[in-house]
């Protein structure tokens, strides 16, 4: 891992730290918030290199369990679109010594925090889900591929099919986890995964768990509602900075 001294790695385990809140809190968010934290601090396919092992640890866990199967079955043509367009895509990012301009990630924040915070949530009728599930898979790699984040259309889509509370969260966990590995896996083929990337990452782990223990915390005694809206207005904010610092 490249850095500048010990003030990166200083300002990289504050970031876990408060995506690790963000995780705790809401169920998710811990890659959202984390590289675009490190947007302007780290090229994007080192920040994405940064958060393959935080990314599975915290939802390894999550993602298994007695309802993981009924969930495999139903959404395996989302999750197996999802790798191949990372697959297709993050070599893109990861042979680049950038990666893509902050502005498409600064547009991606703004389409799922808008989309979030609409009064009337979607919902997709089950008759739609075999057309539609391949589809988000497919625009989610793409889209995550390219810019290290893997929420648009694919979040929207599972809090749009009626899930249990539960089973929102492993089917969130599980799309989260076959990305991370996707990604993983081009990063390291393209030797953006080092030895020393792995293991800067492995223990970013630590301040990644120590916010979610604390968003746990906060989790119990506020609106976890009026948190997550709170998030997303923070999201759009960052957004539209991103845009504008790329294209303004």
């Amino acid at each position: 891992m490249q850095t500048s001294g010990y003030g990166i790695w200083a300002a990289c385990a504050a970031i876990f730290v408060v995506a690790g809140v963000v995780k705790g809190v809401t169920g998710m968010g811990l890659p959202t918030v984390a590289i675009a934290l490190m947007a302007g601090l780290l090229p994007t396919p080192l920040a994405a290199a940064l958060l393959v092992v935080p990314t599975l640890v915290t939802n390894l866990r999550q993602a298994t369990g007695a309802g993981v199967m009924p969930l495999l079955r139903r959404l395996w043509p989302m999750l197996l679109l999802t790798a191949c367009g990372t697959l297709l895509t993050a070599p893109l990012l990861a042979g680049s010594g950038q990666g893509i301009s902050s502005g498409w990630l600064g547009l991606v924040l703004l389409v799922y925090a808008l989309q979030g915070l609409r009064r009337h949530p979607w919902q997709v009728p089950a008759a739609a889900e075999r057309w539609l599930s391949p589809l988000v898979g497919v625009l989610t790699g793409v889209a995550g591929g390219a810019t290290g984040v893997f929420i648009v259309p694919s979040v929207p889509y599972l809090q749009a099919l009626g899930l249990e509370r539960d089973a929102l969260v492993q089917a969130l966990a599980l799309s989260f986890t076959v990305s991370a590995v996707a990604m993983g896996t081009v990063l390291a083929g393209h030797g953006a995964m080092g030895t020393g990337t792995a293991a800067a990452s492995a223990l970013l782990v630590l301040p990644a768990m120590a916010g979610m223990y604390v968003g746990n915390r906060i989790r119990e005694r506020i609106s976890a509602v009026a948190f997550k809206r709170g998030f997303l207005l923070c999201l759009v904010l960052l957004g539209a900075e991103l845009v504008w610092r790329a294209w303004g």
